[in-house]
């Protein structure tokens, strides 16, 4: 039912174009959602079909080094140079040290039936005295991943002990961990029975791989998965051996473009995401998909890798970088997207050619309508050009018009007459309201005011007279009190001169700001003495406007209170003046405050506009009704040299 009311209310253009383009706008579009959606999903999963098949390649290398290190074991285990070298602990100890060479591995070892170390790759062996047994734990399995503690690798094969540690580097996205390093050692390790001549076991081979900072081992596996040239648009494989969630061989890079650095670029160190760790170490299940990985994302595969006993110690990771993928499949988006635009607008411009014999007419006679009730008596339709139904009503239209003109035009010099006369009559009513009470409020006001002013007066001159040659002592403070009562009665002058302009009696003189502006100071000077406010007077201006002393004097004095106001914690105050080409004279008041801001800047000088919590909000507004009383102006704004702080800006004629 909306649909259908929306319908009705369109223009016969867009009727028109409704009937003829809906089909295409909204199946054509729908049409190019849904092959978007599909083809952005589509590429996604080809995207983790691809690391799935390169986490397999990886695991199945993986796993054949681990076949490889048991078979090692076993060779060597059932070797006759082995039996042969038993009884002399030196050349056995050459002996395997050869074949640590050959199978290019990092450690091997014999033990007795009774786990004591006889002979090492390592160059150790252990006493008849010493305690037996092996640091490596006793599995079912021939080869496996195992953990080792530092004092368990520490007995294995100290030599490479440095290569263990691994100092843990602060990751995003990592789950929160209060270790600073990880000192356990993940290795590769296979064992195997030796037997005698008689068919009895006499001990045990060990042999194994570590995998902390093994570089040229998961170099190597990057190298299988991802050979030079195997990804497109410049993305870049990497791989990773994980012990729990700490990085201990990976070819990724703390720093993008450091393929070409040492080992201290690469990421080992650094931990994995929180939600991998959860997923893949949590629960056992590989993850496939898009991962943040140090500091980018990958297209990321994980595998959990368990110990001999089933326990998951650690993860393989092989990825890609996204981000080339990524603009690729927004390219291709993007093509098909303009595509679709492209075709419907092609459609669109076809389909209004064909439309625009019918609806041109009509929007004629509407447009006539339009400018007819915009007030152009003199529109017309005139000749569509069409002898259909449309160019007869356009005549039909024109007639009407003709008729509905001559009538408009004799009822608008009536309208117009009495308009008149009750315009005139209404100005004459507001005007006299207005001035009767502006009036009462006159003279209530100078009642009020002039009764206190002439007692105040009367007082000084009896200060005076009763101090007599004393009062030359403070003689300058009864002179700006005499100023400041002249000042009172100059107020109650200007009410009675907005409320009988031709009885005003001010007067203006030319001004010598500088020594205005030094009398103000005088005003506000025990305001800053209380505060930790310094002032900075540059005062320049030569030229002396035509103005009341007293009006400019309580213009400044306003402005520099309004300064000290916003400063309750000190600050500093520039007061400045020079003469200008344009506006003659020009003072400045720039404080350091908070500044004004735009909303306040907005209804600044207007009535009861105040941040204060004692203020009335008039002082800015009579300010600047004073200033522009004698043509100047006055403006506010916020400081525009990056500091904090509001300037306000009197401009004065000369």
């Amino acid at each position: 039912m909306r649909l259908l009311n929306w319908f009705a209310r369109l223009p016969i253009r867009g009727k028109l174009l409704a009937m003829v383009l809906l089909p295409l706008v909204v199946a054509l579009p729908l049409v190019g959602i849904v092959m978007l959606l599909w083809a952005n999903a589509a590429f996604d999963r080809l995207l983790v079909t691809k690391v799935r098949s390169d986490l397999a390649v990886a695991n199945g290398y993986f796993e054949r080094v681990l076949g490889e290190v048991g078979a090692s074991a076993s060779m060597v285990a059932e070797s006759h140079g082995l039996r042969r070298e038993l009884a002399d602990r030196g050349r056995l100890a050459a002996l395997l040290l050869d074949y640590k060479s050959r199978e290019q591995l990092d450690f091997f070892e014999f033990r007795d039936r009774d786990g004591r170390l006889i002979a090492s790759t390592e160059g150790l062996a252990e006493s008849k005295g010493s305690p037996a047994g092996s640091p490596l734990p006793v599995r079912p399995t021939r080869a496996s991943v195992e953990l080792l503690s530092p004092e368990q690798w520490a007995r294995l094969a100290p030599t490479l002990a440095t290569r263990v540690p691994v100092p843990l580097v602060a990751t995003r996205n990592a789950a929160p961990s209060d270790r600073d390093r990880e000192d356990r050692a993940m290795v590769l390790v296979a064992r195997a029975a030796v037997q005698g001549d008689d068919g009895r076991p006499i001990g045990t081979v060990h042999a194994g791989v570590l995998l902390n900072r093994n570089l040229a081992f998961i170099d190597h596996i990057n190298s299988i998965v991802y050979p030079e040239g195997s990804l497109p648009f410049g993305s870049r494989g990497t791989a990773t051996l994980f012990l729990d969630d700490v990085r201990i061989s990976t070819n990724v890079r703390l720093f993008v473009g450091d393929e070409n650095r040492t080992d201290g670029s690469r990421a080992i160190g650094t931990r994995v995401s929180q939600q991998v760790r959860e997923q893949v170490l949590g629960t056992g299940t590989p993850w496939l998909g898009r991962a943040f990985v140090v500091n980018d994302w990958y297209v990321s595969g994980y595998q959990p890798l368990v110990d001999g006993g089933g326990q998951r110690v650690g993860m393989l990771y092989v990825g890609y970088l996204e981000r080339p993928f990524t603009w690729v499949k927004y390219g291709m988006l993007l093509a098909i997207g303009l595509l679709l635009v492209g075709m419907m607008a092609a459609a669109a411009l076809l389909s209004l050619r064909l439309a625009r014999s019918i609806f041109a007419p009509l929007e004629r006679m509407a447009e006539t309508v339009r400018r007819v009730e915009a007030g152009d008596r003199s529109a017309r339709a005139g000749t569509t050009g069409s002898g259909d139904e449309i160019g007869q009503l356009a005549g039909h239209l024109d007639r009407l018009l003709d008729t509905v003109d001559a009538h408009t035009r004799e009822l608008d010099a009536k309208v117009a007459a009495r308009t008149r006369e009750l315009a005139e009559a209404q100005q004459q009513l507001v005007q006299s309201e207005k001035l009767a009470a502006i009036g009462q409020l006159t003279a209530s006001i100078a009642h009020e005011v002039n009764n206190p002013i002439a007692v105040i007066q009367g007082n000084l001159d009896l200060v005076r007279e009763l101090l007599g040659a004393d009062s030359q002592h403070v003689r300058q403070e009864f002179e700006l009190l005499d100023e400041q009562v002249e000042r009172m009665r100059l107020i109650v002058t200007k009410l009675l001169q907005f409320a009988r302009p031709t009885e005003f009696a001010g007067y203006v003189e030319a001004v010598d700001t500088a020594r205005v502006v030094d009398d103000c100071l005088v005003l506000v000077g025990h305001l800053l003495a209380k505060t930790q406010i310094t002032l900075d007077r540059r005062l320049a201006a030569t030229r002396r406007p035509m103005l009341n002393r007293q009006e400019l004097q309580q213009v400044l004095v306003n402005l520099l209170v309004n300064a000290i106001d916003a400063m309750p914690g000190g600050g500093r105050i520039d007061l400045a003046s020079r003469d200008t080409q344009y506006a003659d004279i020009e003072i400045t008041v720039t404080d350091t405050g908070p500044g004004l801001g735009p909303e306040l800047l907005r209804d600044l000088f207007k009535p009861f506009v105040t941040r204060k919590k004692d203020g009335t909000g008039l002082g800015l507004w009579i300010s600047r009704s004073i200033v522009e009383r004698y043509g100047g102006e006055l403006f506010a704004a916020d400081r525009d040299d990056g500091a904090c702080g509001a300037r306000f800006t009197l401009r004065l004629r000369t």
